[in-house]
Parts: C-alpha cells; sequence; structure tokens
C-alpha cells in the first residue's frame, strides 16, 4: 500500500495548515468568547477554494478528491472545529448531496455559488421528535399545481443562521406505502415564502457556529426544486451522511492534535518537584496514548475517504473511522486537561475550549450507539 499523498494533496495541507496557524488560530478564542460569525474567515476560506474541493471545475471547483477534502478539514478543525462543521455541512453533506442527485440545471444554479464558496449550504433533517429515529420525521410536503408546500419544524441546523447561507436541503415526507413514510428531499431557498428562521440555540460550546431552529409554514417552493428521486429521499441523505461520517472523523481528528500539541508544550514548561513533568513517566504514557490513537484515527479516515475516491464501497471504514475518531477525541481532550491540571479549568488556556469542544462530535451525523448499530448489521450480513 502506498501511503504517500499526491503532490496536490500535500498542497492542500501545507495551504490548510498555513490558513489554519495565520488566519483562524489568532482569532479562535475571540469567536468563541464572542460567538461572532467569522465572516471574513469564511469568505477567505471561499476564496481558496475550500468549499469546492472535491467538486468538478464546471461546477465552480477545483476538481480535487475526498482525501485532500478531509485533509484540509482536519487542518481546519485543528485550529477551530467550527469551521471544520462548517466545511462538513457545506461541502460533505449539502454540496455533495446536490453533485449526485441533482439535474443539471440544479447543479449550475445551486452547487456552482456552494463550491465557489460565496454561499453556504445546510442540512435539515433533525426535528424535535426525530433525532437518530429520522425516519419518522413530521415535516410534510405535498404538490399544488407546480408548488411544492411544506410545513414543519426542523431543529439543531447549522449553517442556515448564517447571513451567507442561501439554501437548505429539507426532508419531508410526500405520502405513505407498506413500509412507512415516503420521504423526498427539497430544495428550499431561504428567501422562499414561509420559510421562517426560528430560535438560535444557545450551546456550551462552538459559539461562533451558526445553529437555528426552521420554521416552514405553508412555504412554497417551485416543483423544480425537488431533489433526486421522490421516492428515495431518505436514502440519499443515508448516503451523503456516509461521507459526513468520513467528515467528522477528520474533525475530531484536528480536536485531539490541537490538544496533544498543547499538552505537549505544555508539559515542556510546567515544572513540579524541581524538573517539567515531561519527565515524569505517568505524564509521558499519557501523551503516548494520545499521540497513536490519533495516528490511528487518521490512517482510519484516510482509508475512507481514499476508498470513496476509487469507488469502492466504504460503509464499514466510513462508519469505524467516525465511531473511533469521535470516542478517541473525547478521551485526549479529557487527558489534556489532566495534564494541566487546575489551569486545564481556565479558560485562558486553550485546552478548556477543546475539552468543551469535543463531545458533540459523538453525537452528530449519528450517535456513537448508532455507528455500533450500522456495525452490527455489517457483521450480520
Amino acid at each position: 500500500m502506498n501511503f504517500d499523498l499526491t503532490d496536490e494533496q500535500k498542497m492542500i495541507r501545507e495551504m490548510a495548515k498555513d490558513f489554519a496557524n495565520e488566519v483562524i488560530a489568532p482569532r479562535a478564542e475571540e469567536m468563541e468568547a464572542t460567538g461572532d460569525y467569522p465572516y471574513d474567515i469564511i469568505d477567505k476560506m471561499g476564496e481558496t477554494g475550500m468549499m469546492g474541493i472535491p467538486f468538478p471545475e464546471e461546477y465552480g471547483g477545483s476538481g480535487g478528491d475526498w482525501v485532500g477534502t478531509h485533509i484540509c478539514i482536519e487542518e481546519i478543525s485543528r485550529a477551530d472545529v467550527a469551521l471544520g462543521g462548517l466545511l462538513d455541512v457545506t461541502t460533505s453533506v449539502v454540496g455533495q448531496e446536490l453533485l449526485v442527485f441533482g439535474t443539471e440545471e440544479q447543479k449550475k444554479k445551486w452547487l456552482t455559488p456552494i463550491a465557489q464558496g460565496t454561499e453556504i449550504g445546510a442540512f435539515g433533517l433533525t426535528e424535535p421528535d426525530a433525532g437518530s429515529d429520522a425516519a419518522s420525521l413530521r415535516t410534510t410536503a405535498r404538490l399544488v399545481g407546480d408548488e411544492w408546500i411544506l410545513n414543519g419544524t426542523k431543529q439543531f441546523i447549522t449553517n442556515i443562521g448564517l447571513k451567507n447561507a442561501s439554501v437548505v436541503l429539507v426532508a419531508a415526507k410526500t405520502s405513505k406505502n407498506m413500509k412507512g413514510n415516503v420521504i423526498s428531499t427539497f430544495i428550499v431557498p431561504k428567501d422562499a415564502p414561509g420559510f421562517r428562521l426560528g430560535k438560535k440555540y444557545k450551546k456550551m460550546s462552538w459559539h461562533a457556529s451558526a445553529t437555528h431552529e426552521v420554521v416552514l409554514e405553508d412555504c412554497r417552493i417551485p416543483v423544480e426544486n425537488l431533489l433526486g428521486n421522490p421516492d428515495r429521499g431518505f436514502a440519499q441523505h443515508l448516503s451523503v451522511l456516509e461521507t459526513g461520517r468520513i467528515t467528522i472523523a477528520a474533525m475530531a481528528v484536528g480536536l485531539a492534535q490541537a490538544c496533544l500539541d498543547e499538552a505537549l508544550k505544555y508539559a515542556k514548561e510546567r515544572t513540579q518537584f524541581g524538573k517539567p513533568i515531561f519527565s515524569f513517566q505517568a505524564v509521558q504514557f499519557k501523551l503516548a496514548d494520545m499521540a497513536v490513537n490519533i495516528e490511528l484515527a487518521r490512517n482510519q479516515y484516510l482509508k475512507a475517504a481514499w476508498l470513496k475516491d476509487q469507488g469502492r464501497n466504504h460503509t464499514f471504514e466510513a462508519v469505524a473511522a467516525k465511531l473511533f475518531a469521535s470516542e478517541m477525541v473525547e478521551k485526549v481532550a479529557s487527558d489534556a486537561f489532566h495534564i494541566h491540571g487546575g489551569y486545564g479549568f481556565m479558560d485562558e488556556y486553550p485546552v478548556s475550549r477543546y475539552y468543551k469542544s469535543a463531545k458533540i462530535l459523538q453525537i452528530v451525523e449519528g450517535t456513537s450507539e448508532v455507528q455500533r448499530m450500522l456495525i452490527g448489521r455489517i457483521l450480520k450480513g
């Protein structure tokens, strides 16, 4: 097996690393403290082509691959995981679903500005009564003349609260059959009649990430805004969420690497009993375990992304990457906190922010329990 990155992938990594260090990292603490959305940084991310790496040039992308995309997301997440989350939703989920299932007209109209980074996308699946059991959603869509009319409420919707977020892909039930609800996917512009941005959620972390409720009250969209097969909308969502799981793994690796970097730096500088705490075996063992598990998680998400680029089945690899990496980062963040001792509890040290940011990665794109259920089904055959 060849583990070397291509020249293009190396270039993406260096570009993203420099951007993370020079543009994002100096602002990360401020963004978390104020909760102000970093529009200038998001614009620069678009200008560098980060949102469009895996998309064809004809739709505003750079014609890259998913390995390069996820390397970029890891580096961005190392500086601020919330911005990694923005790329997850915009590129891995919304952009990909438009590319794979959209008509030529839909791709030119909706995918191109997303790939170019001039507009941001959102993904509307979760509801108050439909989280892990997403198939039980209540949002409805009915065809009246040449319009679809949508009614329902979506919650925990990332990105849609941004002023440059233009569209949300909404899953809604259109009918029933013997198997249950028939779910379709719709392209819903933010300025559609009947679309309303609901409450902004108060969160323990990721304050620079826009997370809002979406309310659809007789929301009217053109008939041509149906995305893909009307009987396969839920399956479409699941197929792109497979890539989203790889992305969450890359985000977790980036955040975990930030934890290790800070913990290692602190351990070399902090003295107790007349010597740096790095010299104590208990601290070295924690750091060693952190480094090993980060590298294992990195290798797993890269394998999953590589398989995707090759057009090969990667369901198990994506689920395994998400499960392992998301649980790994919580442990790594906890150990980094512990190495800092009481200082880890103080906001002046980055590990405090990292620790609060880690847990949600076990929830989004499917909880750890859901990932284990999926692995169980794969093992059952």
